[in-house]
């Protein structure tokens, strides 16, 4: 920080950055806590495997539908606005689980989570962007990706002993006082609204055309191989085909595709997150129930295992986005993708008598992989366009990440449609289980090898980023 800058832009990025990493902490806690509460869950409910995969999926869909359009309402209404929304809805939701006595309705409570957490995902990238300037903005998103990876490992732990003690719903119950807490930082604390494209409409049409083809294709796509998977799975595709064609013709568009393609480094740096979370989500999922239902651990232990991979992941992303600051994040970036499909390619040989310790060093290996990827990666995203742009670009990158979970949930739960059908998991199905599982992590190697690709490809475009977005401004 420069010698000369004022007392009251220190606190402000202060202010910003505990309020942007508070809000970070909360849903990567309550997937990993739900992740590991699914057995439970699935007991009380009497659900599937299927039906347990559309209580993480359906976060994820509603989220990735409202990631965009909420960004790009952020830079023209004010990115507090739309920040503070989401935090108050979503504690707002998170209480509603009380009353949840149908896995129906718990999945509609997750939709609305969904797209609260799409409020203050969508803006907070853009928050750090718009008061940090370009030499420390790689620091900032360390540090906030980093709570991002205490939320996922503390998830585990304090999630599987509140599941065990206080029941499955405490782990939404636990997060109301974090998400107020954020609230009130960036309410009180902070008078910055930056809204730089104030005055510009917004592109409502747009906007469902996108929603409408991330949903059909999402919804589709969960529903492989059957015949009307694909129908919705094709129209989703048409959908998407529609909107990118609108685009190009609106004077104040949701999403620019003429920058995009323009913009070398934006569009691979975002094809390499989409790919990166697409291969790499599920295998939460997975190791949760293999840990549980194959190796018989109880959900506390399940949990200490699962923990290692956030734990490194936690470690590694601070200093993976100071060096982002010095050196090219999309080198970086690359050597992490390489890291996590090695760890991808040796989980592709699990098996029932496989041990705790040699998963423990494979999720190891892919959390040093990921803390090497994720804020590299987000910090070149950010300083590749300008100002105006910021929260839509924030929103990219939350779309890339839930689109990416959504379709590595999709394949996932494709799978276990193909390998178990709707039967639980039980041991006449643990063999059947493994197998699908193995086959979800080789898909998941595959798709890492051609993320590698992606992010190399950009390198000889990426320079530092204090020399791609030398503007910013603390507050508007």
């Amino acid at each position: 920080m420069a010698k000369d800058e004022k007392p009251g832009i220190n606190a402000t990025r202060k202010s910003v950055l505990f309020a942007a990493t508070f809000a970070a902490f909360l849903t990567p806690f309550l997937g990993s806590s739900v992740n590991l509460a699914l057995p439970f869950i699935g007991k009380e409910f009497n659900a599937g495997a299927v039906g347990l995969g559309w209580v993480a999926s359906s976060f994820i869909l509603a989220s990735a539908m409202f990631l965009l359009p909420f960004g790009r309402l952020a830079d023209i209404l004010g990115r507090k606005k739309i920040f503070s929304a989401g935090l108050l809805l979503f504690s707002f939701s998170s209480a509603l689980v009380i009353f949840c006595h149908t896995l129906a309705s718990l999945i509609t409570v997750r939709i609305i989570q969904g797209i609260s957490s799409a409020m203050f995902f969508s803006t907070s990238l853009a928050i750090i962007s718009s008061v940090f300037p370009p030499g420390e903005r790689g620091r900032a998103m360390g540090i906030n990706i980093t709570a991002v990876y205490l939320g996922l490992s503390a998830g585990p732990v304090i999630g599987g002993f509140l599941t065990r003690y206080l029941g499955w719903r405490s782990i939404f119950l636990v997060l109301i006082p974090v998400g107020l807490v954020a609230f009130f930082m960036i309410t009180r604390k902070i008078k910055g609204d930056w809204a730089e494209a104030k005055g510009d409409k917004f592109d409502t049409t747009g906007a469902v055309l996108y929603a409408v083809s991330i949903a059909t294709f999402m919804f589709g796509f969960s529903k492989l191989p059957s015949f009307y998977g694909w129908i919705f799975a094709g129209a989703g595709i048409l959908t998407g085909i529609l909107f990118l064609v609108f685009e190009r013709y609106v004077p104040d568009p949701l999403f620019s595709v003429s920058d995009f393609i323009r913009n070398r480094v934006f569009a691979f740096s975002s094809a390499a997150a989409l790919i990166h979370y697409a291969a790499t989500s599920a295998t939460g999922f997975f190791l949760s129930l293999y840990l549980q239902y194959i190796l018989g651990f109880d959900v506390s232990m399940a949990g200490l295992i699962m923990i290692s991979q956030p734990v490194l992941m936690m470690i590694i992303s601070p200093f993976a986005g100071r060096l982002s600051d010095k050196y090219n994040p999309g080198v970086i970036a690359s050597a992490g993708m390489g890291l996590t499909a090695a760890g991808l390619i040796a989980l592709c040989f699990v098996t029932s008598g496989t041990g705790p310790g040699q998963i423990i060093f494979l999720l190891i290996v892919m959390g040093s992989g990921f803390g090497l990827f994720s804020s590299p990666n987000s910090n070149a995203i950010m300083s590749s366009v300008e100002k105006s742009r910021l929260g839509v670009a924030s929103g990219i990158v939350g779309t890339m990440r839930m689109t990416g979970q959504m379709i590595s949930m999709g394949i996932a739960m494709m799978i276990l449609a193909v390998f178990i059908g709707n039967k639980p998991i039980s041991p006449d199905t643990h063999d059947e289980f493994i197998s699908g599982m193995r086959t979800g992590f080789l898909i998941f190697s595959a798709l890492c090898i051609l993320g590698i690709f992606a992010s190399l490809a950009r390198n000889n475009k990426l320079k530092r980023p204090a020399l791609i977005h030398p503007d910013s401004d603390t507050q508007k």
